[in-house]
């Protein structure tokens, strides 16, 4: 009896001591770097704001396609993706996501949200991850506008009838708006206590969540509005936090160019103490660093800026302690054209010093932890320049010219370039 004791204690032992120590599931900050499972962790990522619509069986819904996309980016290592939870609005509107989540405040399309549930259960299965942003400060998904409507501010222009300085004056009024953003946070509250119907998982404990993110490019659009602007933030992130206790919790800041060129109120919000990571974002074409007509001309002069701006986020980082995320970088096609036998050498060649950047500053004990190309279109066969309902989701929403900014399954020689960094940063992190 004491001999099959001893050797089932030993058998015991052995099998702990071969046993690896499992880190925390959840990715978390430690000492200025993203850690999981114990480990480093560094990605190359992109963004695939449609994934919870093409995971829902209504209307847009595709579940064949969202698993044929998914299972093509984690064979090339592309395992962080940046999701938009839903768009906000009516429907029925040019320019705009459809179909939408929130159809009223408070008021939800069913098929949405199981899309975004069915989506997580899938990206757990693969062992990839999401960073869910809440808000936009954009039109095509509502976001502001939308806020500011059902707060009686009035209706909120749109840019492609309108103009955009229209369109950004009326959204001005959100930072200041009380009533705007109380609907906001009731629908944060809905969205972070939801209950996943396929895994029975609470959102705030699956691990397939990397980052709650408060909006895609939240701006103040006003130095005035700076102030009100950085509460708001401030009021966000002690919500969410207050919610969840796992998640990590981002911004989604374009950088300074999101806080009217003030570098000193992005390092304020950045230094928030439930803010876990600093986000930047780079588009030569929109920022008018490279011209339409001039854009494979043009690449060496905006990877010049490219690299000004970043180095001085860097900086910030560095201050504060805190990793960055490249999360957005795009480039148009060749001559400004956009079916997807159009060349892509401009894009391919800024993709590539962004790369060289993010990698060399993480391969030096840098603040760089990841990047998230814009945007995945996959499989995706564009059927008109502006969306149509019905039409395939690629990575440029309904008021962007479909193929602008897209990289699809197709687009070998950009794809290279992202392989090729998507093993370097894996090879970083081990």
């Amino acid at each position: 009896m004491r001999k099959i004791l001893f050797l089932f204690v030993l058998a015991m032992t052995l099998c702990s001591c071969n046993k690896e120590p499992v880190g925390n599931p959840f990715i978390s900050v430690e000492n200025g770097h993203f850690v999981r499972n114990g480990k480093p962790y560094y990605f190359v990522g992109t963004n695939f704001w449609y994934g919870a619509i093409l995971g829902s069986e209504g209307q847009g819904g595709n579940r064949d396609r969202l698993c044929r996309e998914l299972d093509y980016m984690k064979q090339m290592g592309i395992d962080n993706l940046r999701i938009l939870v839903g768009s906000d609005g009516e429907r029925g509107v040019t320019t705009k996501v459809e179909p939408t989540l929130q159809e009223a405040p408070g008021v939800y399309n069913d098929t949405i949200l199981a899309g975004l549930d069915f989506l997580m259960q899938e990206l757990g299965k693969r062992d990839m991850v999401a960073v869910l942003y809440l808000n936009n400060s954009w039109e095509w998904s509502g976001g502001y506008g939308f806020y500011l409507e059902h707060a009686g501010e009035g209706k909120a222009p749109r840019p492609n009838e309108d103009g955009y300085p229209a369109y950004m004056k009326f959204v001005e009024k959100y930072a200041n708006c009380e009533k705007a953003h109380q609907l906001f946070y009731n629908y944060v509250k809905d969205i972070i206590g939801r209950t996943n119907q396929y895994t029975g998982l609470k959102y705030v404990d699956d691990p397939a969540i990397m980052s709650w993110q408060i909006g895609n490019e939240p701006r103040a659009f006003s130095k005035e509005a700076l102030p009100a602007f950085e509460k708001w933030l401030a009021e966000a992130s002690g919500l969410i936090r207050s919610l969840d206790p796992n998640h990590l919790i981002s911004i989604g800041s374009e950088g300074a160019w999101g806080c009217e060129g003030d570098f000193e109120a992005y390092e304020r919000i950045c230094s928030d103490t439930n803010i876990d990571y600093c986000n930047i974002h780079l588009w030569p074409y929109n920022w008018s660093w490279a011209r339409k007509d001039h854009l494979v001309e043009d690449v060496d002069s905006s990877c010049v800026k490219a690299k000004d701006y970043i180095e001085r986020h860097l900086e910030i980082c560095a201050r504060i302690n805190k990793p960055l995320v490249m999360e957005e970088f795009g480039y148009p096609r060749d001559g400004f054209l956009f079916t997807k036998d159009t060349p892509t050498t401009g894009r391919d060649n800024f993709y590539r010093f962004v790369f060289s950047l993010v990698g060399d500053n993480a391969a030096n004990g840098g603040f760089f932890a990841g990047c998230n190309f814009w945007g995945w279109g996959g499989f995706a066969e564009p059927k008109h320049n502006q969306w149509q309902v019905g039409d395939d989701y690629t990575g440029d929403p309904a008021q962007e010219d479909q193929g602008l900014n897209s990289v699809f399954a197709s687009d070998t020689s950009t794809l290279q370039v992202v392989k090729s960094e998507v093993d370097r940063m894996a090879a970083i992190g081990k």
